[in-house]
């Protein structure tokens, strides 16, 4: 799983000369640079952006793993939470991937990226993951010496956050990027980029989201900063998973770089995706 998300999608405004009065925001948050582009009146854009600090601040405060105060902090040093709303939510989804991939997404990796990032008992660490052994209910509770990351589903969480908050203010056309891309009408035209191959294409994005993993963005000491819950190692050089909403698209993109082609393909029917793109080490590109 990501400790950070890499953006390797850029986006371009195809449909920029037709906007009107557009404006932009930007800023970061969990990790990523974020920026948040809108059409509309000029009163209700202004309006509009004005309040996105906010509900990024919300969302740092529950998943930041580089904040002592955040939720997620508390969690871990505690191994008990009384989570709110957001954070339950969350977990919730982070449930759900873990499903829908067959436990190739686990949140509970948390212990094996500190140790392989530090040096420390990988082995130690990786007997700790198990999102299975995690308790969710009115109280979220791991198990002994657990410690939880949301980084590989968080910002897609987010993105979509954003997104719902401008289309409740009457937005119509609007492209967020946390990290993962959130498309509110269209058509946005996106560069699919792999960190060894380039630039490998465009695709076309309209009122739906996309997410990209690519686990050579970052190296650790043991290899690409995804990780596996099992030990294996990624198959893939990028996956972009494109989606109804970010959040799933980004969790099933971390865990989608593990996945065969025919487990793939199973994950695209189970879940509904609208495509998966698959870039190999040797730089060829697969659409599935």
């Amino acid at each position: 799983m990501r400790r950070r998300r890499f953006l390797t999608l850029t986006a371009a405004f195809a449909c920029a000369p037709r906007w009107g009065h557009a404006a932009t925001w930007s800023g970061q948050a969990l990790g990523a640079e974020v920026s948040v582009t809108l059409r509309g009146p000029r009163a209700e854009v202004t309006a509009a952006l004005e309040d996105i600090p906010a509900i990024l601040a919300r969302v740092e405060a529950a998943f930041s793993i580089y904040r002592t105060d955040s939720e997620v902090s508390r969690l871990n040093r505690t191994g008990r939470l009384s989570p709110s709303a957001m954070f339950r939510d969350l977990a919730r989804e982070a449930d759900r991937a873990h499903t829908a991939t067959g436990g190739l997404f686990d949140p509970s990796v948390q212990p094996l990226w500190q140790a392989l990032a530090t040096g420390g008992d990988a082995a130690a660490a990786r007997a700790l993951v198990g999102w299975r052994r995690v308790t969710l209910g009115d109280a979220i509770t791991l198990a002994p010496g657990q410690a939880l990351t949301f980084n590989g589903i968080a910002q897609g969480y987010a993105t979509d956050l954003v997104r719902d908050h401008l289309a409740a203010r009457g937005a119509t056309e609007a492209l967020v990027d946390i990290g993962e891309h959130q498309a509110l009408g269209g058509p946005f035209r996106l560069g699919l980029a792999d960190p060894a191959a380039g630039l490998m294409g465009h695709r076309s994005l309209r009122d739906g989201a996309v997410a990209t993993s690519s686990p050579g963005a970052m190296q650790l000491a043991s290899g690409g900063h995804i990780l596996s819950s099992t030990g294996a190692a990624p198959l893939w050089s990028t996956i972009s998973i494109e989606a109804p909403r970010a959040t799933l698209a980004d969790a099933l993109s971390t865990a989608g770089v593990f996945m065969d082609v025919a487990a793939l393909q199973a994950l695209k029917a189970r879940a509904g995706l609208t495509r998966i793109t698959c870039v190999t080490a040797d730089g060829d590109l697969r659409t599935l």
